[in-house]
């Protein structure tokens, strides 16, 4: 499991956490990273690009002149996208561009860059975001002791920390290239356009609970157990029936016998009658 050093706000080591090797240790996979992101933005897409056809566009919709005999080149109707002013063809109409991405394809391109980060040295891991009070000057001054900002350029950071933390929220929010957000908003986009990568402790722990597929596998074996009761129990109703058939067949038996018993007395009894007549 790889260990990172556990910094504080004014880049003073205070410790260090382990991190997942299934969450930050996995290998890049370019194509997978590369399909979550044309997901993401897809269904960022508002769809509302339009254009004006023939039966939009404004015009009349009588002939112009006559077929023959004019010179000019025929013409049934204004509004055809053959003249200026007429209706486009083909054009772009409202739709909705998003589309649906398994859900352990997105998580696994999410621990794809998370590990490439990594391996690249820009995830730094912050003890605590504690500041006093909501000001811009003491994040710029965390920022500069951390150095993310050189030759007066910031680099582009995302922080992952709770939302609750309304300072950290509040003195940061006027910075440019910089957003926070919190683990569950976590997501491709935001981790391929930031450089560099600031999480606190507390959200490293909910980011290896979230992202680790052990667990994910673990849910979903404990969600197929009582499906697999349910299923056994009408099997086993089905075996004790034939036993039932056997035994009603073998019921039926003796009664059977008795009737045959019974027809032969009937017979004589007719065949005494005819005598005595």
């Amino acid at each position: 499991m790889p260990t990172v050093k556990v910094r504080n706000l004014k880049n003073k080591e205070v410790g260090e956490v382990s991190l997942a090797d299934a969450v930050f240790g996995v290998e890049l996979n370019e194509a997978l990273i590369h399909a979550a992101l044309m997901n993401y933005q897809a269904n960022g897409r508002q769809g509302t690009s339009a254009t004006k056809t023939r039966g939009n566009v404004s015009g009349s919709g009588r002939k112009l002149w006559k077929q023959k005999g004019t010179g000019r080149a025929r013409i049934a109707s204004l509004r055809s996208p053959l003249w200026k002013g007429g209706g486009n063809v083909h054009g772009p109409q409202p739709r909705d561009w998003s589309y649906k991405m398994p859900k352990k394809m997105r998580r696994g391109a999410i621990r794809s860059a998370l590990s490439e980060r990594l391996r690249e040295g820009n995830v730094i891991v912050i003890d605590e975001f504690g500041f006093k009070a909501a000001k811009t000057k003491d994040f710029l001054e965390a920022i500069g002791a951390l150095g993310l900002i050189e030759n007066k350029k910031r680099a582009k950071t995302l922080i992952v920390d709770s939302l609750d933390n309304a300072n950290l929220v509040m003195s940061s929010r006027n910075v440019e290239k910089t957003k926070v957000t919190n683990s569950f908003g976590l997501n491709i986009y935001d981790l391929l356009y930031h450089e560099k990568l600031l999480i606190s402790k507390a959200a490293v722990e909910e980011l290896n609970n979230l992202l680790d597929p052990r667990s994910e596998n673990g849910k979903a074996e404990e969600e197929a157990k009582p499906k697999a009761t349910k299923e056994a129990k009408p099997k086993a109703v089905k075996a004790e029936a034939p036993a039932e058939e056997a035994k009603s067949k073998k019921e039926a038996k003796p009664k059977a016998e008795k009737a045959d018993e019974a027809a032969p007395k009937k017979k004589a009894v007719k065949k005494e009658a005819t005598d005595n007549e």
